[in-house]
């Protein structure tokens, strides 16, 4: 069984919506709007929250309500919005009874730096690894306890869930995977050395663990999606099956579409 699942709520009711908005004029307006429309509750108490906003605060929305099972339907008052839906405010209801719902578990990184201290945090979209300097960055990789690549000369790497393989992955041109495809995609950034290498597709179920060669000359920093460690000399990377976010999407314009529609994009 996939630990991507996808269950629709189709006429099930949505009473008690929260909203959420960014910091934009225009985010905030629609807050404003929607709330006096359709009343609004405290998000701990909700059936369901509305972000309003990008793909960036869609992340922080999940990323807050991780483990709590409360869906999230993320309308577009940003720019790309690939995770959000169309923004309309008549029959709002209506959608979100009738949308999809994706379950995504997020990437566990867990990293050492250069004093021997551990840090952990979750990455919905990618873990990434980039130089801190003009110095390439000389990496070790190994999948399931053995070495896999000796040496990697490179910007840096990443793991991607296929909820992020539409995001910095695909700019790496890494592949686009399916949302519901029991992979992570493993990405090099502007590889020097082996030159041809262009990543790999591993099991969900994998662990990677990147180690990162002549730190003091070459540091590196980690990232999970926004939250960045510097000067890291270890990093491992699973996926968290025991933790999801909630994620809705209308049902005549689902991610599978939307996956579609950027895989054929020229």
């Amino acid at each position: 069984m996939n630990q991507i699942a996808q269950a629709t709520r189709s006429g099930n009711s949505f009473r008690h919506l929260a909203f959420v908005a960014s910091d934009t004029a225009e985010a905030q307006e629609a807050k404003e709007r929607l709330s006096a429309i359709y009343g609004g509750t405290a998000p701990e108490d909700s059936d369901a929250i509305v972000a309003l906003g990008g793909d960036g605060l869609m992340l922080q929305t999940l990323h807050a309500f991780l483990g709590t099972r409360i869906p999230i339907y993320g309308m577009n008052r940003g720019s790309v919005g690939f995770l959000m839906n169309e923004y309309r405010e008549e029959g709002l209801l209506e959608r979100i009874s009738n949308a999809d719902i994706t379950a995504i578990h997020p990437l566990s990184m867990t990293v050492t730096d250069k004093d021997g201290l551990q840090y952990t945090a979750r990455a919905i979209n990618e873990v990434s690894l980039l130089r801190q300097t003009s110095q390439a960055a000389r990496l070790r990789i190994s999948v399931d306890g053995r070495v896999r690549l000796e040496e990697l000369i490179c910007d840096g790497c990443l793991v991607a869930t296929p909820a992020g393989s539409t995001a910095y992955n695909l700019s790496a041109h890494g592949p686009i995977l399916p949302i519901y495809a029991p992979l992570l995609a493993l990405t090099p950034i502007s590889a020097f050395r082996p030159r041809r290498w262009r990543g790999g597709l591993l099991p969900n179920r994998a662990r990677v663990d990147i180690e990162v060669l002549d730190p003091g000359k070459r540091p590196v920093s980690a990232s999970a999606d926004h939250k960045e460690f510097r000067d890291v000399i270890q990093v491992t990377v699973h996926e968290d099956a025991d933790m999801d976010g909630l994620i809705m999407f209308d049902s005549d314009h689902g991610w599978d579409e939307r996956i579609l529609t950027e895989m054929f994009r020229y």
